[in-house]
């Protein structure tokens, strides 16, 4: 590690159901066995990001609730994974009642980003899970991130809910975080049989360009099955179609940010 500050990450797209969480937790065990130091931050209540990475989130005492609400420490709360070499910051139920809680403090939005600049110089990346919901929680995720991951299906009603998502960025980069960009589209449960799914591929690639990654992440019963025992699909069945399309991701995301750099 240099003393640099650790590249921050939102992965989020407001519409359930589009391997979120799944891109979130495996991307971590990738860019982990590419040995870089990675910290998993839960921003989701559901704590699937926490339970898919192998931590009980029912026996957790603290958790990111208790950060935001600054009743505990990133230092504290966070834990090694379960199963895989990083670390997270775990949430459970409780992280729900934190947008209500937070409703009147002044700098609301600001809260995460506040408590990662404490531990950032300890990694390289910090990859945060959003909810699937453009609400407060996202909000102080993109207020802390450096740039966007979008994980999406290619599916007709796709291209609809990036448009209100980009609008969202581009609100934030106005008014609260001015260096924050969209880092990249993530084609995620790709069927190439699929006609609909390969016009709304080429749409995407004409409209962001670049910016869609070369990466895609077929749809593989592999992945699918491996959050049901903890642990990512690059750990559970390391061969699989599915875990060798993620660690290409993690391989495409280092070499992107060694060009940036």
């Amino acid at each position: 590690m240099s003393g640099k500050a650790a590249h921050i990450l939102a992965v989020t797209n407001q519409k359930g159901g589009v391997g979120k969480t799944t891109t979130t937790v495996n991307l971590a065990a990738g860019l982990a066995l590419l040995r870089k130091k990675v910290l998993l931050v839960d921003l989701d209540p559901q704590g699937n990001a926490t339970m898919g990475s192998g931590v009980e989130k029912r026996d957790c005492s603290q958790t990111i609730y208790h950060v935001l609400l600054r009743q505990a420490v990133c230092r504290q709360v966070r834990l090694p994974a379960g199963n895989s070499e990083y670390d997270i910051l775990p949430a459970n139920r409780d992280l729900a009642g934190a947008e209500v809680e937070l409703v009147m403090e002044q700098g609301r939005e600001q809260r995460l980003r506040e408590a990662l600049a404490t531990i950032a110089q300890e990694y390289d990346y910090i990859l945060i899970d959003c909810p699937p919901a453009l609400n407060l929680l996202t909000v102080n995720a993109l207020a802390a991130a450096n740039a966007v991951l979008i994980p999406m299906q290619c599916e007709y009603y796709a291209l609809e809910g990036l448009s209100d998502l980009v609008n969202t960025v581009k609100r934030v980069k106005s008014n609260l975080n001015p260096g924050i960009e969209i880092e990249g589209l993530l084609r995620a449960m790709f069927d190439p049989r699929n006609t609909l799914a390969q016009q709304v591929s080429d749409q995407l690639k004409q409209h962001f360009g670049d910016k869609v990654y070369d990466t895609v992440i077929p749809r593989n019963v592999r992945v699918a099955e491996a959050p049901s025992y903890g642990m990512p699909v690059l750990i559970y069945d390391r061969n699989s179609k599915g875990a060798q399309a993620y660690l290409k991701l993690a391989e495409e995301i280092v070499e992107r940010r060694a060009r940036q750099n």
